[in-house]
């Protein structure tokens, strides 16, 4: 079996078995796409079913030597387990050689988050007087409200809106859906947006049911997301790199700080496991050992 066959094949099997995103799907590739790299630029004429343990060690050490971090190694080798592992499934190989080859031990990173003052400084800066700022204001409350992944934001629909149950239906990772809460403010400024701003932008054909248009009336790009904030964190001479997974991250800490059920939160995020979830549980504990140190008079 050729490289190209093998990647050919896994690539059908992400997309139409485990229904991943095209971004996933082309991170799975990238990384498998690496190892074929090493392959031919160690002059090894090796077919995939010929790749042992000791080949991947090989590709471990070289790209160790490179200097990438924990994470990417981590996430390159991912990529490599889930290749032969669907390889040896359907029987193109033997034994699957990834199978005791082991990621760097990683700890839990936790992420940036805003405080609420500082997402409120954001939303403050918006320029409300330009359909443009009517816009990204119901964006960004859409955004901290619900948690929404940014290919989750720009992919909602106008047929998924529950405003008057204060409920959205969102599509995300391998088209599972769920059912969102809005809060109040964030109905608020989608429902002007909708009912003042969108209502007068041209919508081209088969854009009709996405909810966050751009000038010429198609939906908006994930570049746009990022741009959008990336301005107005300029603007306000924020000095923390932030972007729209930022505001999903100070969705789900605020909520565990408040005292919110994991599984709550959870479902609320798209997780599919807990532990993905659990990491907001130690910025919960370092939030209540602040509580203690600065109000607890023993302390």
């Amino acid at each position: 079996m050729t490289w190209d066959a093998a990647i050919y094949q896994f690539k059908n099997y992400l997309k139409l078995e485990r229904s991943l995103s095209e971004n996933s799907v082309e991170a799975y590739l990238r990384d498998v796409s690496k190892l074929k790299q090493f392959v031919e630029l160690s002059n090894q004429a090796l077919a995939p079913e010929q790749v042992e343990l000791h080949h991947l060690h090989s590709l471990i050490e070289q790209i160790n030597e490179l200097g990438m971090s924990a994470y990417s190694q981590a996430r390159i080798i991912s990529g490599i387990k889930a290749f032969f592992k669907y390889l040896h499934f359907e029987e193109y190989i033997k034994s699957d050689p990834s199978e005791l080859l082991e990621a760097p031990k990683l700890g839990r990173k936790l992420p940036d988050t805003l405080s609420y003052q500082e997402i409120e400084r954001l939303l403050n800066a918006i320029d409300l007087s330009t359909p443009q700022g009517g816009r990204n204001r119901a964006i960004l409350e859409i955004l901290y409200s619900c948690g929404l992944r940014v290919s989750e934001l720009v992919a909602l629909k106008n047929s998924n809106l529950y405003l008057d149950a204060g409920f959205i239906r969102v599509t995300g990772k391998g088209d599972k859906e769920r059912l969102v809460p809005v809060g109040k403010d964030a109905i608020k400024h989608l429902n002007i947006y909708l009912e003042e701003i969108r209502v007068h932008v041209p919508v081209q054909p088969g854009y009709e049911d996405f909810v966050f248009l751009n000038r010429r009336g198609k939906n908006l790009s994930r570049v746009m997301i990022f741009t959008i904030i990336k301005g107005l964190s300029e603007k306000i001479g924020l000095k923390k790199k932030i972007s729209p997974h930022t505001f999903r991250h100070s969705f789900a800490t605020h909520l565990v700080e408040g005292g919110a059920d994991l599984r709550a939160v959870q479902e609320m995020l798209g997780h599919e496991s807990i532990t993905t979830t659990e990491i907001y549980t130690h910025l919960d504990r370092d939030y209540l050992k602040q509580i203690i140190t600065e109000f607890h008079p023993r302390s």
